[in-house]
């Protein structure tokens, strides 16, 4: 199985199954002289925990990460950097009723056609278990990035109650369970996802993701256009099944008077951009303004009611998932969207630096 890697400059690679001893993945091209420890990283990975409330799987994982190579001193080294979480609590038996059956909703059919063999104990590599290494290397890119750039996300709809936008407040995003902006939706949250754990299904969701203090000159025309490498990045994470970049499709429904964003020359010499329709970046180039996007995740296709299907010897079987599952998978999925921004946006301010070292840092015209 090979494309277990993404970026370029700022390269990841994750291995390990979900019902595996471990999980880990490998950092290449961090430069060299980075502070860093795990404890930079663990607080990452501890927001993206499962077990944290009733509102997602149960199963209990302290997400330990440890450094294995790459780091010296509390320095970056510049080579290669190695992070390692054990699995802890591992329930393989809670799959054994479905080892040759193919759950709906779920990578078990592809799998199995594509490569012939498939681990079933948790969806082995496709499960979100993966996503626990995303996390931790978007910690390191975060320190890439610097403390300039600033990465926040946040759950704005779960099923189809979405939060109201004029009492959208960042300080409350982490005083719930859910990562959401505004605590009236939060409340109705709560009844809404009860009801559906109670009855054994799930709902699906959307999280907005944003990056401001990112530089002007991000990306390339064409085929390294940084939105297109945002929406890859975030498209592959588990059960993502549309991403969004500024307004996104609801920019079809504008005039193109309302979709420019119009400028302006502030008094401190740079340009203001007086909209952000188009989410930080025009032509696939960032615009230093904040760069915004969105991702829905499906509904957990792990559910107790029984649904139709077929196993692996070609008969018509009826089946349900039991074990440890998220009623809402797009909750975990906030730091996941966080992590995969800031891989991108590390990759592609190492890419700028190479290419252009002199180009300027903010908005400010350049003199001819």
């Amino acid at each position: 199985m090979s494309h277990n890697s993404f970026g370029h400059l700022f390269r990841v690679t994750t291995w390990g199954e979900s019902h595996g001893p471990a999980i880990g993945c490998v950092v290449d091209g961090c430069p060299p002289g980075l502070a860093l420890t795990e404890d930079d990283i663990q607080p990452f990975l501890d927001r993206r925990r499962p077990g944290q409330s009733k509102f997602v799987t149960q199963r209990q994982e302290p997400d330990r990460v440890r450094i294995l190579s790459g780091v010296f001193g509390g320095l970056t080294t510049g080579t290669p950097i190695a992070l390692q979480i054990e699995n802890e609590d591992q329930r393989s038996r809670d799959y054994g009723d479905i080892a040759d059956s193919f759950r709906p909703g779920h990578a078990d059919l592809t799998y199995h056609l594509k490569y012939g063999v498939r681990d079933h104990r948790g969806g082995g590599r496709s499960s979100a278990r993966e996503t626990a290494m995303r996390v931790a290397a978007g910690a390191i890119a975060r320190k890439v990035l610097g403390t300039g750039v600033s990465i926040r996300g946040a759950l704005v709809q779960i099923g189809a109650e979405a939060v109201d936008r004029a009492a959208w407040d960042w300080a409350v995003v982490e005083q719930n369970p859910f990562f959401c902006p505004d605590p009236a939706t939060a409340s109705r949250w709560e009844a809404t996802l009860t009801a559906a754990r109670k009855s054994g299904s799930s709902l699906g969701a959307i999280i907005e993701v944003q990056a401001t203090g990112v530089p002007p000159g991000l990306g390339a025309p064409i085929y390294g256009k940084l939105d297109a490498e945002i929406a890859g990045a975030l498209m592959s994470i588990n059960a993502v099944k549309a991403v969004e970049i500024g307004d996104g499709f609801a920019a079809a429904a504008l005039s193109g008077e309302s979709n420019a964003d119009e400028m302006r020359m502030a008094p401190d010499g740079t340009v203001q951009f007086l909209s952000n329709h188009a989410g930080g970046i025009l032509g696939g180039i960032s615009t230093g303004q904040p760069v915004v996007a969105r991702f829905a995740v499906k509904p957990t296709s792990s559910i107790l009611t029984p649904r139709l299907s077929v196993d692996r010897h070609g008969q018509d079987v009826e089946i349900l998932t039991k074990g440890r599952h998220d009623p809402c998978v797009g909750i975990r999925a906030v730091p996941v969207g966080e992590a995969m921004l800031a891989c991108v946006l590390a990759d592609h301010v190492l890419r700028h630096r190479a290419q252009v070292p002199d180009a300027p840092t903010t908005t400010r015209l350049p003199r001819n």
